[in-house]
């Protein structure tokens, strides 16, 4: 039997990115989108060209209401859910500290942390009650070592909670056979750039890699894959850097 795999914000990007590759490895893939329909349809397509069922469906994790939508999805196509993949997220554009509003503020942590934790929640609740476990992988940021100041500090302390929130669960559902752990990716080249209006901001800071070049949606997805895998039994409450040593 396949596992099934949630993957939100799976219409572009590292979320796109992981759904194809899960569904190469054996698993049937739930792809979630916000706006994009066009690039969830398309990843959707590659999936069940590789052998997956697929559900697509669109979701707004900043809405309590659509998370609980999605997972009803889930549980009449698929019955069970094995692995989820916390990956919906969002930037804004480049400001100061001072610049930020409240808006632009409850906007990033909607989003980034209570839709993520809020998801998270619906997936263990799941996984509990099929009593054979599971895996979460959560997608962080290396801005939540960084900081971003000048940038974007408020998607930098978004990702640093998405960071505690991985230990803490972690803990809390390690005896149930559940693995909680999180992705911390660098410079990569997505289009989560130019949504925050900088385009060519990974390949312009590139320079500050060590491996002096931006990473892939690719070569995260394939981090995210082990780290679900039974290849990673072991492996729980950690934070993996996918940063090209920055």
């Amino acid at each position: 039997m396949r596992k099934v795999m949630l993957v939100t914000g799976a219409s572009a990007g590292i979320g796109a990115a992981t759904a194809r590759l899960a569904a190469t490895r054996g698993y049937d893939v739930v792809v979630t989108y916000n706006s994009d329909r066009a690039g969830a349809e398309a990843v959707a397509a590659d999936a069940k060209a590789a052998g997956a069922r697929v559900l697509t469906c669109q979701a707004d994790v900043a809405d309590p209401d659509q998370i609980a939508a999605l997972f009803a999805q889930i549980d009449a196509e698929f019955g069970r859910l094995d692995a989820l993949v916390n990956n919906a997220g969002v930037v804004d554009a480049t400001a100061r500290v001072t610049d930020l509003t409240h808006a632009r503020l409850r906007r990033m942590f909607d989003i980034n942390v209570i839709g993520a934790i809020l998801v998270a929640k619906e997936s263990v609740s799941r996984m509990l009650a099929q009593g054979d476990g599971g895996a979460i992988v959560n997608i962080s940021s290396a801005a939540a070592r960084l900081g971003s100041g000048n940038q974007y500090v408020d998607y930098a302390a978004s990702k640093a909670a998405i960071d505690t929130f991985t230990k803490g669960l972690s803990d809390e559902v390690a005896a149930d056979n559940i693995r909680v752990n999180a992705i911390r990716p660098g410079l990569i080249e997505t289009d989560i750039h130019a949504k925050g209006g900088e385009p060519g901001r990974a390949e312009r800071l590139a320079h500050m890699v060590p491996m002096k070049r931006t990473g892939s949606a690719a070569e995260v997805a394939d981090a995210v894959l082990y780290l679900l895998s039974d290849q990673a039994s072991y492996v729980t409450g950690s934070v993996l850097d996918v940063s090209g040593g920055r």
